[in-house]
């Protein structure tokens, strides 16, 4: 096949329009695409962004010829997909969300199998397969079953499979979601290189903003519609002179203040970053006469604007009132400074010959928000099942809410919250069907029932949504369906596995101020996330790899750990690399010496 020549628009669409009937007479309309028009150029990579259920991937539907639009103009490769869309699958690479793999087959067996479905010929997959498996680092790996690969190489071997012939156009829909920092970083090496290299015309959509401003073109969109497209360069420059970085006073955290700076009229975005509150407002913050009382008590000084501020610029500006309200206990706990809700001592587990968890010690304090990072398999989600008592320890001490989980599992437990990695409630369920199942399974009866029922549809927002299925709602009122049945018994201590994996940037922060506000009123709070930004809400952070704890300490600690030549600050994502490939690199050195 002949390579497009480089900027010519491989992707056309023009005022796109679709609308899908749902409910239970399936007769609400959801507009999930209003009149879009993008172009994609060949030779470049082109990125997709914006909030949960912007219409993300139905346009990547519509494009891979799986759907058909209502009405408006769509061309891909020269063809329409509505009337041809086979020419267009026989041309392009496509990795949905939840990309098809069979765990049960072998990383070789799952290439060979999506060869077969695409009719790659013998002669070609010996050209494509050293190719692919040098591109992913999987040639090691080739008799290893799927379901035993860590989450980064499930994604590496899903876009190996994607590319195992060579498409003209390559659509990747949330290519990293649940995968770690390391993983992600390298899955996007291999992008950028297919796009630099090969000429490859890419259109991919993400939640990571870092991920966008890679791209020679963004779109973002926000509830079907088109609010911005152009350079990452241009979004960026859209909050020239509104980022400050703030300095919090003696007496507050960077996450406290940084909540309360959200309820500023002027604000626009706030985020904790290295101990200070990065902050973008319309209003000069230095302006006394504004009133506004955070502002005034606190240091500012001006930064250089990135993507993501740009990009909060112009969410704000069409959804001027989305900071979500924070959360309220009935009953706010009250803890001794320096008490200890979890003690964890020389904790391990094994399964048969396998060590999943290995001598890890840390202590988390009442009413502190400790994060637990690391990559793919490392051993976090291992820990949090021991420490939910859901899993026995193979060796150590582990004691939650001062009870020895090993020997009272079962009183522990009622101390604790647990939100599941995955949406775990049931989806055929309402979500006044889940609240009322998860508060009987918690031993809630009759009055006390229905108040806490009535809490967490207030508190969360959820209200409007009762008798919607759980499973079709969009993922940031998912995530707070859960969080909301989690905290139904009013547990002292909340564990959060990668509770906001696949969330775009607005429901991040509106998560983040409802855990602020649940560690001011005592909860102990323990997570796993893969967003290193989020660890800057964290008062202490462990970093896992390989079954054991490599580094702990506050945030900025953590941070001063990473490796950098050219001078710049460097990030939480710098300092959890660093000191994964660090300690990789020390272990494999010794096994040579060995």
């Amino acid at each position: 096949m002949s390579t497009p020549a480089v900027g010519k628009p491989l992707v056309i669409a023009r005022d796109v329009r679709r609308t899908f009937l749902r409910g239970e007479q399936r007769k609400e309309v959801l507009v999930a695409l209003d009149g879009v028009s993008i172009e994609a150029r060949a030779g470049e990579l082109t990125a997709l962004v914006g909030p949960d259920g912007a219409g993300k991937t139905t346009l990547m539907r519509l494009i891979a010829g799986l759907m058909t639009a209502d009405s408006g103009e769509l061309t891909v490769l020269g063809a329409n997909p509505a009337t041809d869309p086979q020419f267009i699958q026989d041309r392009i690479g496509y990795m949905p969300q939840r990309f098809g793999l069979y765990e049960d087959l072998s990383v070789q067996e799952n290439l060979d199998l999506y060869a077969d479905l695409h009719g790659v010929m013998p002669e070609e997959r010996r050209q494509r397969y050293p190719q692919l498996m040098q591109m992913t680092n999987l040639g090691a790996f080739t008799k290893r079953l799927a379901g035993r690969l860590s989450g980064g190489m499930k994604q590496k071997l899903g876009l190996a499979c994607t590319l195992v012939r060579s498409p003209e156009l390559l659509l990747l829909d949330e290519p990293t979601v649940g995968v770690d920092p390391l993983s992600r970083r390298e899955l996007w090496e291999i992008v950028l290189g297919l796009v630099e290299r090969q000429g490859l015309t890419v259109l991919v959509s993400t939640s990571y903003l870092d991920e966008a401003e890679r791209s020679s073109q963004v779109v973002v969109l926000q509830r079907g519609r088109v609010l911005a497209q152009g350079a990452p360069g241009e979004v960026t420059g859209l909050a020239a002179g509104k980022t400050f970085v703030v300095e919090p006073p003696a007496h507050r955290t960077a996450r406290s203040l940084q909540a309360a700076l959200l309820d500023e009229p002027d604000v626009i975005d706030a985020v904790p970053d290295g101990g200070r509150v990065r902050l973008v407002c319309d209003a000069a913050p230095t302006d006394q006469s504004s009133g506004n009382v955070q502002m005034q008590a606190a240091a500012f000084a001006p930064a250089p604007a990135r993507f993501e501020d740009g990009f909060m610029v112009i969410l704000r500006r069409h959804s001027p009132q989305q900071h979500s309200s924070a959360i309220a206990l009935e009953r706010p706990l009250r803890a001794r400074a320096g008490e200890a809700a979890v003690e964890v001592r020389d904790l391990g587990k094994r399964f048969g010959a396998f060590t999943a968890v290995d001598e890890v010690s840390f202590e988390v304090h009442r009413g502190q928000i400790f994060g637990l990072l690391g990559p793919n398999g490392a051993g976090k989600t291992t820990t949090f099942r021991m420490l939910c008592g859901l899993l026995t320890p193979s060796a150590g001490v582990l004691r939650v809410a001062g009870l020895d989980v090993r020997r009272a599992g079962a009183a522990a437990r009622q101390s604790l919250g647990y939100m599941a990695q995955k949406f775990s409630l049931y989806g055929t369920l309402t979500v006044l069907e889940n609240l009322e199942f998860f508060a009987s399974a918690y031993g809630l009866r009759g009055e006390r029932r229905r108040a806490r029922i009535e809490w967490a549809l207030q508190q969360f927002e959820l209200g409007e949504h009762l008798d919607e299925k759980s499973g079709q709602l969009p993922g940031g009122y998912q995530q707070r369906l859960a969080m909301s049945a989690a905290l139904l018994h009013e547990p002292e201590i909340l564990f959060l596995d990668e509770p906001t994996s696949g969330a775009d940037a607005l429901a991040r922060r509106s998560f983040w101020r409802r855990i602020t506000a649940l560690a001011e009123q005592g909860v102990t709070v323990i997570v796993t996330t893969h967003f290193m930004q989020e660890a800057e809400y964290c008062d202490r952070i462990a970093i896992m790899d390989s079954a054991r704890v490599l580094a702990q300490g506050t945030p900025a600690e953590i941070r001063r750990l990473a490796r950098h030549a050219d001078g710049h600050e460097p990030t939480m994502e710098d300092a959890f690399i660093s000191v994964v490939t660090a300690s990789r690199a020390g272990t494999q050195q010794a096994e040579r010496a060995a």
